[in-house]
């Protein structure tokens, strides 16, 4: 397998990771949940799964041939709360999501040594990728600690639980060594 084949794989089970923590977060929320917010600066969840979705349909329709911020995308209207019901709000983050995923999923290794554009600036396809990692990550997180604050003792941990580091360490060794 080559270098190109490795990364893609990579980042598409880590993109698809990303996706399942959001997943398993939203999960645990209920209707009222995704909308809170700590003050008037700070975004909901809804919010944040309104731009997310709105950024991914816009960078990642047509990814490789036209700019990835399209003229029909309103980056500004992302950050305004308008979704009704919790099945609109997951009616955006699986369209958003189901895009990008595809289209990650189309690259080939000869599409990497392309350059891409978003607002006229010239990207590499594997800094436009990175660039979205970063970008994403830092979304999901935001999704995921919002959600601890509204659900408090309730939040159903979605990595390793509190004081149990070193029985799951021990588990993992057992598994990869045996």
């Amino acid at each position: 397998m080559t270098l190109a084949q490795t990364y893609l794989q990579i980042v598409q089970k880590r993109f698809k990771n990303m996706k399942e923590q959001g997943d398993q977060t939203l999960a645990q929320l209920e209707g009222e949940q995704l909308h809170w917010a700590y003050n008037e600066e700070s975004n909901s969840i809804a919010v944040i799964v309104k731009h997310l979705s709105g950024n991914m349909i816009s960078r990642w329709t047509d990814f490789l041939t036209t700019d990835g911020e399209k003229p029909t995308r309103n980056r500004d209207d992302e950050f305004i709360d308008s979704f009704h019901t919790k099945e609109a709000i997951m009616a955006a983050w699986e369209k958003g999501w189901q895009v990008f995923l595809d289209t990650l999923a189309s690259l080939t290794t000869a599409d990497l040594d392309g350059d891409i554009t978003i607002r006229g600036e010239r990207l590499a396809v594997m800094d436009a990728i990175e660039r979205q990692m970063a970008h994403y990550a830092q979304h999901v997180g935001q999704i995921i600690y919002i959600a601890k604050q509204v659900k408090g003792a309730e939040w159903q941990t979605l990595s390793i639980p509190k004081g149990q580091s070193q029985t799951f360490t021990e588990a993992m060794l057992e598994k990869y060594q045996s």
